[in-house]
């Protein structure tokens, strides 16, 4: 199964987030499994248009997905999916 992980940063929104394994084919089912476990967290992560929001990076097997509007990207059983918020200020 594919691990799913998390950055800090997102933690601070969801105290109980912790890496989770999922059976999935692309970032688009990533977004909606975590979702039905942490109710809402996919609205903090897309916007009204269902595009990923542009404070969000993910990255599967190590590199940054093409596909930020509809979120397409393939994802294997053994692939590692990062997910993270960018932090700004000085």
């Amino acid at each position: 199964m594919a691990i799913v992980k998390f950055t800090y940063a997102l933690k601070r929104f969801y105290p109980n987030l912790s890496d989770l394994e999922l059976e999935v084919k692309n970032v688009n089912e990533i977004l909606e499994k975590i979702d039905t476990r942490y109710i809402g967290i996919k609205n903090y992560l897309v916007d009204e248009r269902g595009a990923l929001r542009k404070h969000v990076n993910i990255f599967v097997d190590g590199e940054l997905i093409l596909d930020r509007i509809k979120m397409t990207d393939s994802v294997d059983h053994t692939s590692e999916i990062f997910i993270m918020q960018a932090l700004s200020g000085g």
